[in-house]
């Protein structure tokens, strides 16, 4: 396989790192695609004897500290929020969602491995103890509905229900207003998680998780996708690693709404 086609192989778990990050897929895209403009400009910098995936989450965090990404920041940062600084989300993010090593999300960050476990620790201890919500779980397969509700519930959210159909999605979010929505994109009746969620946000503003077998079919940068994706088959901590950047940012996104 050429370097291109590693490359291109990578960039769809780069976009959902980047999005996973700050919220947002205007902005994760737009910090990708800086990525790959640096690697333009200075192709020298790039590691020929390191992975391609780890060197690309390298040259992404080089520009990330270089001050032309800027992470969503809360206006008196207090609270919960006071918890995640952003070495502590990545180093959660980078090792249970997108799989590094330590000695990899060291390299990637530019910090000691004895930083990136305690960073894991840290982030994983804030998210158990300050971050509750209502959560609805939008799931037709019903071993891993209830792992998740496991899942969910072990982390001291309350599960307000397991729904299996586009119309119940909707009719149960109009009724319950959850704080959060884990969803998958295949249905029981055929109908679409994400078409149930299109409904589900014209009427109420709530943080969504995706979760799917083909994550890169929904990451390719050209259309509205979701922020947030996990991947089937899952681990619980990377569950786990997602709700808590969900919810953080979704908060964090409030606070900036009310100090305006």
């Amino acid at each position: 396989m050429s370097f291109r086609q590693q490359l291109a192989t990578q960039l769809p778990y780069l976009r959902r790192y980047a999005r996973a990050l700050t919220g947002s897929q205007t902005l994760g895209d737009a910090a990708v695609r800086e990525t790959l403009e640096a690697l333009l400009e200075a192709p020298e910098e790039w590691d020929e004897a390191a992975p391609v995936k780890t060197e690309l989450f390298r040259t992404f965090h080089r520009i990330w500290r270089s001050g032309m990404i800027v992470p969503l920041q809360s206006r008196g940062r207090s609270g919960v929020i006071a918890e995640f600084p952003i070495k502590r989300r990545q180093s959660l993010l980078l090792s249970t969602v997108e799989g590094f090593k330590a000695h990899e999300v060291a390299k990637i960050l530019g910090i000691s491995e004895s930083d990136v476990h305690s960073h894991v620790v840290a982030a994983r201890s804030a998210i158990e103890d300050a971050l509750c919500a209502r959560v609805l779980i939008i799931e037709d397969e019903t071993i891993i509905a209830l792992h998740i509700k496991q899942i969910v519930e072990n982390l001291g959210h309350e599960a307000i229900a397991i729904v299996r159909t586009r119309a119940e999605a909707v009719a149960m979010a109009r009724d319950e207003r959850p704080e959060l929505i884990l969803a998958d994109i295949s249905l029981a009746d055929g109908s679409s998680g994400i078409d149930a969620v299109k409904d589900i946000l014209a009427e109420q503003t709530v943080p969504v998780i995706f979760i799917t077998a083909f994550p890169e079919r929904l990451l390719t940068g050209e259309r509205p996708e979701p922020t947030y994706l996990i991947t089937k088959p899952f681990e619980p901590a990377t569950v786990i690693a997602t709700i808590g950047q969900a919810l953080l940012m979704h908060r964090e996104i409030d606070i900036n709404s009310e100090a305006a």
